[in-house]
């Protein structure tokens, strides 16, 4: 693994490939949702990546600042139309401190899950709220653990099948980490990639917050606010730094 962790440059040269991932019915309603919670305030990407979020929210006029580990992804970002007017950090969401105090910090995509620890995680939760100001809104948006489709003693969740990619998640319930398998197939030749991450059950998230001086601000299935329900997949969660905290 190099310096930019599961995400170098073979997996940013590709990262918007998917148009799900891409598209304006699924990144605007996450844009409308946050820009809405920055109001007049500056917002804070903890892992930018490629800008896929960030680029059309800061379009939407919301001073934005970004935190980014993966080089190759945030070189991505610059080639983009507005990627180099936003700031950002190369460096761990769990620790590396920006300047400023921030409306809105915001992790999409289930990326609190590539913190592989829950000492990570409860980290990750402590900087967001060192970074807000009081009143301020932290959001994760994260998958809810597919355990109700796993049979029991099984461990392999098959997630998708296509032409160009099949996906697995091997589960292990002991120590809530599990592993994504990834095979692509591009010009005829298939390439596995398997990134570990650790699933976090939404009243996990809920005492990280409390420990890092955060409450519960809302939770829904989705960027539109549906209600969370026992079968959704995913869930968006805001959380508000306590103004005493």
């Amino acid at each position: 693994m190099d310096k930019d962790g599961y995400f170098g440059a073979d997996i940013a040269a590709h990262y918007d490939d998917d148009p799900a991932m891409t598209d304006p019915a699924t990144v605007g309603p996450a844009v409308d949702f946050l820009a809405d919670l920055a109001g007049q305030g500056a917002a804070l990407e903890f892992a930018i990546g490629t800008g896929r979020i960030a680029l059309p929210l800061a379009w939407r006029g919301v001073p934005l600042s970004g935190i980014e580990l993966s080089q190759a992804m945030v070189g991505r970002m610059r080639q983009k139309p507005g990627g180099t007017a936003i700031a950002v950090t190369i460096g761990d969401i769990t620790k590396v401190r920006v300047p400023g105090a921030y409306a809105l910090v915001y992790l999409v995509y289930n990326t609190i899950n590539n913190l592989t620890t829950q000492d990570m995680q409860v980290a990750c939760f402590q900087n967001a709220a060192d970074h807000l100001e009081p009143g301020g809104f932290f959001v994760v948006e994260v998958g809810v653990p597919a355990l109700q489709r796993l049979p029991l003693g099984e461990t392999l969740v098959p997630f998708d099948r296509s032409p160009a990619h099949w996906g697995i998640d091997e589960y292990d319930v002991v120590t809530q980490c599990f592993w994504s398998h990834h095979m692509n197939i591009r010009d005829g030749q298939a390439r596995l990639n398997s990134i570990p991450f650790r699933y976090v059950w939404p009243s996990e998230l809920d005492l990280m917050a409390r420990l890092a001086g955060m409450q519960l601000a809302g939770r829904y299935a989705n960027w539109h606010r549906a209600p969370l329900t026992a079968i959704s997949q995913s869930h968006v969660s805001v959380w508000t730094k306590v103004a005493d905290a």
